[in-house]
């Protein structure tokens, strides 16, 4: 009943509840982008969401325009606390997770929900093991389990067992667990990026 029902009916009512922080947030955000580096203030990323259905994914730009996207060997996004490509206050969006809030409007739209497994880019499945494909039984969200207990410190591996994870256990205390975990990290700055020194992007390198 949760999985299929109340899920998405709490989805559709905390989005709404949540739209006048959006359009609070959204002016000075934009104003700040703006002001940076005169680049647009929106990135719609392409992204598969159940049943791999293909959707636009709204965040506030983090990154330089036209910024070359990195993956590490393992497939999953290169991110890293010296990143060239992150614009000044890309960097202040990512920390306090505020690059993520325009995906109320997604949630709202029921392309995801504020928790589940995040929305993968195209392109990448020739290299996903069979288990990444169960995170597409149920919709991505704005926050998942990897991200309450890792962020975005994980390698493709632990992404996909915690995915799995959540898919097989999904129930209403997991996702009030799951928000309460990400708040913290949030608050704490934990695991911002997966490569926090030049000594581990130099290995990275090697």
């Amino acid at each position: 009943m949760y999985r299929y029902f109340i899920k998405r009916f709490l989805d559709i009512i905390f989005s709404i509840i949540g739209l006048p922080f959006l359009l609070l947030v959204m002016i000075p955000i934009a104003i700040a982008i703006k002001l940076d580096d005169k680049g647009p203030v929106f990135y719609n990323a392409s992204r598969l969401g159940k049943d791999m259905k293909e959707f636009k994914m709204y965040k506030f730009r983090t990154m330089k325009t036209n910024a070359p996207d990195i993956r590490n060997e393992d497939g999953s996004t290169f991110n890293s606390e010296n990143d060239s490509r992150v614009t000044t206050i890309g960097k202040v969006l990512r920390k306090t997770s505020l690059d993520e809030v325009p995906q109320l409007f997604n949630v709202l739209k029921g392309d995801m929900s504020f928790v589940g497994p995040r929305p993968s880019p195209l392109g990448n499945k020739d290299i996903y093991p069979k288990e990444f494909f169960e995170k597409f039984n149920v919709q991505p969200g704005i926050t998942g389990y990897n991200q309450a207990v890792l962020r975005n410190k994980s390698t493709m591996e632990q992404r996909v067992q915690n995915d799995v994870f959540y898919v097989n256990s999904l129930s209403f205390v997991l996702d009030l667990k799951i928000i309460l975990l990400t708040a913290i990290a949030v608050v704490n700055s934990k695991n911002i990026n997966r490569y926090d020194s030049k000594k581990e992007e130099r290995q990275l390198s090697e």
